[in-house]
């Protein structure tokens, strides 16, 4: 299949906003793909090489796309600058100047998928002395062998900045759509996904062999995607939608996933980042775990042992680092308070009960140790899940997590088969956790760090959008100002992202990329604001403030603006 089909899809895909056509566009593309031209493709709609848990990067910024349109086109470096200040946009310039160029290649040969892919992957793959110039050349070898139309999505790709507006569940409609006409296969194909976080794995099985997909196997090192709880208000509306169930402390820390086979271990952040050489600590004790194959999930939190106290999220962020790892270990010790499994020894315990998987867990844990089972409690009324709630909270904790006793883990998705209950239960003030899609300049006192405030949304999951519901302009101390002013920077786009809906203009716009937890006293609605829009009115949150930067989410692990529906009941 030649790159050029691809980027005309994609470029058609870029005019519609509708979930529906943007299926259609993308399953004729898998239609006519091969099982290897659909794993490479579906990697590139989701702006990656391979999938995200493998850390790969192309590490190419503006300044050097900038030299290779340079070279590729024959226009000076002035010119090049000067349309990417008109365009802010370097897929533009490279489309118009390659479209134009001064200078023409003597032999030239079209870009197939696979080509294209590849020279992307020897790309990333460059690395030592000299580099950087290797990266630059094999991009101005791709233009020149480009059309217009492919130089754009080619130099959008490689800066990470697809702005396709494509979601995962899009690109799985797609491929169900490309074999049977419809959505038939979706839940399959979901499943799979959620068991290997491995969009290209499942388009390349399924193309070959729908079949393989109804029987998909867990496999150790593919990380599974983390089950999502729904809220509720209070410990009454828990107990009348559950009955019996299991209550669990919640953790303030960060959620990690652990893979374990013979020796070797891996741990994987809630973004399916591999996490392993941050901990040390964590790897020995798993190491001398009993099975020789185990996937489960835990929360990461680290304690102080002077004060016999746990360390609060911001503490315990310290251990997420790359250097100083021995120094963070003694002055961070971390403990492991696990809470669900996935596999044991060959056995997928995804479709186990909860209570079943749970025992399993118990039986190579020990309360002792760097690696602890969570507490966890068998209740009946209201009243007990409000004993433990206090007791969470006494303890300096986030809350508590209520459980249904016969529930599978439902990877991937949000279901009621986990309830939380957070320390806002009985305050006025609750918290969602929200993406900045844009910023603000600082004005008075806050004009000396250029940062006066975020623009926030939260994820659409049945529209693949991201939906506005506050702008924030308090809860920062100044030095969060000058760290989000410098961060944000580095993510600042010309034009608002195209998967956002929005009413309200911030002087910046980013890349969808950060999580912040904002807290607000309720929920209103707005004109200003998008967010679950019913007659011209969206929803928004009333006198937000910023707790913190949630390194540990990613976007599309915000909060949804099904839940946003949901609290808005409550408010």
């Amino acid at each position: 299949m030649q790159f050029e089909e691809v980027a005309k899809a994609f470029n058609e895909i870029e005019k519609r906003s509708g979930r529906l056509e943007m299926t259609d566009l993308l399953a004729r593309i898998f239609e006519k793909a091969s099982p290897e031209e659909a794993e490479r493709i579906a990697y590139i709609i989701q702006g990656e090489l391979r999938p995200p848990y493998e850390g790969i990067d192309l590490g190419m910024g503006e300044k050097f796309v900038l030299e290779a349109i340079r070279k590729a086109s024959g226009y000076g470096k002035s010119k090049v600058e000067q349309e990417f200040e008109s365009e802010g946009d370097l897929g533009l310039v490279a489309e118009k100047l390659l479209g134009k160029k001064r200078q023409q290649s003597l032999f030239q040969t079209s870009l197939s998928v696979l080509s294209v892919y590849n020279s992307m992957f020897r790309i990333s793959k460059a690395g030592g002395s000299g580099s950087q110039g290797m990266k630059i050349n094999r991009l101005v070898e791709m233009y020149n062998n480009a059309t217009p139309i492919e130089a754009k999505y080619i130099t959008r790709f490689v800066l990470g900045q697809l702005r396709l507006g494509v979601g995962d569940p899009t690109i799985l409609d797609a491929l169900s759509v490309s074999h049977e006409g419809d959505k038939s296969w979706r839940e399959p194909i979901e499943r799979a996904y959620n068991l290997c976080s491995d969009i290209g794995h499942v388009a390349r099985v399924f193309l070959e062999d729908p079949e393989k997909i109804r029987d998909f196997k867990i496999e150790v090192f593919k990380p599974i995607m983390p089950a999502m709880a729904e809220r509720l208000a209070n410990p009454k509306e828990i107990i009348a939608k559950l009955g019996k169930c299991a209550v669990e402390y919640k953790y303030d820390g960060f959620r990690i996933a652990v893979h374990k086979k013979g020796n070797r271990v891996e741990i994987y952040s809630r973004r399916l980042e591999k996490m392993t050489h941050m901990f040390p600590d964590v790897v020995a004790a798993v190491q001398n775990l009993r099975p020789r194959e185990a996937i489960f999930e835990g929360e990461a939190l680290a304690f102080n042992e002077e004060d016999k106290r746990f360390y609060s999220f911001q503490e315990t962020m310290h251990r997420r680092r790359k250097y100083g790892l021995e120094t963070a270990a003694k002055k961070y010790p971390l403990y492991v308070f696990a809470f669900d499994l996935h596999y044991l020894d060959g056995e997928d315990c995804t479709t186990c009960p909860y209570l079943e998987r749970r025992k399993k867990l118990e039986s190579f844990l020990s309360s002792k140790g760097t690696i602890k089972p969570s507490t966890m409690r068998i209740v009946e009324t209201a009243k007990e899940i409000d004993s433990l709630f206090q007791a969470a909270l006494s303890m300096k904790l986030e809350g508590i997590m209520a459980k249904d006793l016969k529930a599978p883990y439902t990877a991937g998705k949000r279901k009621f088969a986990w309830i939380k209950l957070k320390k806002s239960y009985g305050q006025e003030m609750d918290t969602i956790d929200a993406v900045i899609v844009g910023y603000y300049r600082g004005k008075g006192s806050r004009a000396r760090f250029g940062f006066g405030g975020i623009l926030v949304a939260v994820y659409n999951d049945e529209t693949s959008r991201f939906e506005t519901i506050a702008k924030v302009g308090s809860g920062f101390t100044e030095d969060e100002m000058g760290r989000f002013q410098k961060m944000l920077e580095e993510d600042k786009v010309k034009r608002p992202p195209t998967n956002l809906d929005y009413e309200m203009d911030p002087d910046f716009w980013v890349h969808p990329r950060h999580v912040v937890e904002v807290a607000y006293d309720n929920i209103t609605r707005s004109p200003t604001h998008t967010c679950g829009r019913e007659k011209g009115k969206g929803l928004a949150l009333r006198f937000p403030r910023m707790i913190r930067i949630r390194d540990d989410k990613g976007p599309f692990n915000a909060t949804t603006t099904k839940e946003v529906e949901e609290m808005h009941k409550f408010s």
